[in-house]
């Protein structure tokens, strides 16, 4: 029997395709849902099985070898088959399943998620589809105590060994501010946050973990902004906004699911370090199961024309921060 070492795998391909993606051992990890360990165990196995060092690691980011850039182009053209294949057999698989319990960021209500929905229904035509829309944490909650069956969410932990990570959107954190507010001829960061302090911060609500997020890089950019508003809707934080009342720090996705408030503000770049946080398919893990697979190639798609290509239209200076995760690399 072979050597294991000696063998080339599907597995050690989309390693190698993740790690070139991500830059670097650690990333591939987290956008894999495997331990650094194993990544980096799996590319040297590839490398041992081609006779070939692929990678240099030393560099950063992970660069390819003259060798590394040859197989590239073979590696996108297995990943492709194998995609290809996937999406035969799970429409034949799929055309079997009679319950699906899914669980959405609000973020997404209302326009991915009903698109998501009517897709889907399509191609499962005798499925009952169960929704439950909530944040993030508490969709957590529900898909460890299996009440869910698959959950999208932000920023969870991924380092639990029951749980597929299917990486989908990059959501970098923004300034949301009245008109004027900052001049816009200044073009030093101290002096446009100096100005937004004269206003009060509309804080998103601790108990979100958005909220957290934002707490925890305020503190560490040793910014202590006194607390008047903690709020947990998008709507009405853009609101207070909107009428002057104060500033804000939220997503493209939060200034989107309060566009009927969008003229009443000005957004900009954080004056600081930058911030973003990561939205995710996660499934119990299961690898006879392609349903959690199917759903995350399906809103790839739709997160791109729903939500990155409108927001970059009228915020350029997104890119490339906001961006779809988890495509294939392009040829």
């Amino acid at each position: 029997m072979a050597d294991p070492q000696t063998r080339l795998t599907l597995w050690g391909v989309e390693i190698f395709l993740a790690t070139i993606e991500a830059g670097s051992i650690s990333q591939a990890a987290a956008r894999l849902g495997a331990s650094p360990s194993t990544v980096s165990q799996q590319l040297s196995n590839l490398e041992t099985a081609l006779g070939m060092r692929l990678l240099d690691r030393g560099a950063r980011p992970v660069s390819l070898t003259a060798a590394g850039r040859l197989f590239l182009r073979r590696a996108r053209v297995i990943d492709g088959e194998v995609l290809a294949a996937r999406s035969e057999l799970t429409s034949l698989d799929m055309s079997r399943l009679r319950q699906l319990r899914l669980g959405m960021i609000e973020d997404f209500d209302a326009d991915v998620t009903p698109r998501l929905l009517s897709e889907m229904s399509a191609d499962l035509g005798t499925c009952h589809f169960v929704l439950e829309t909530g944040a993030s944490y508490r969709l957590a909650e529900m898909l460890e105590s299996r009440t869910l069956d698959v959950i999208v969410a932000a920023d969870l932990d991924l380092s639990a060994e029951w749980m597929e990570v299917h990486p989908l959107l990059t959501d970098p954190f923004l300034v949301a501010a009245p008109p004027g507010c900052v001049d816009p001829d200044m073009d030093s960061d101290a002096d446009i946050l100096a100005a937004l302090l004269d206003l009060p911060f509309i804080r998103y609500s601790s108990r979100q973990m958005m909220g957290r997020q934002i707490d925890a890089h305020l503190k560490i950019l040793d910014l202590d902004i006194p607390r008047r508003f903690e709020l947990d809707s998008y709507h009405a934080i853009m609101a207070m906004v909107a009428s002057g009342a104060g500033w804000t720090i939220t997503t493209p996705l939060g200034v989107t699911r309060a566009q009927r408030f969008r003229k009443g503000v000005d957004v900009m770049p954080l004056p600081f370090q930058p911030l973003s946080r990561r939205i995710s398919l996660f499934a119990r893990r299961d690898s006879a199961n392609p349903v959690p697979h199917d759903m995350a190639a399906r809103l790839r798609p739709l997160l791109q024309g729903l939500v990155v290509d409108p927001c970059l239209q009228e915020m350029p200076w997104l890119r490339p921060t906001l961006r779809v995760e988890g495509w294939s690399l392009a040829p």
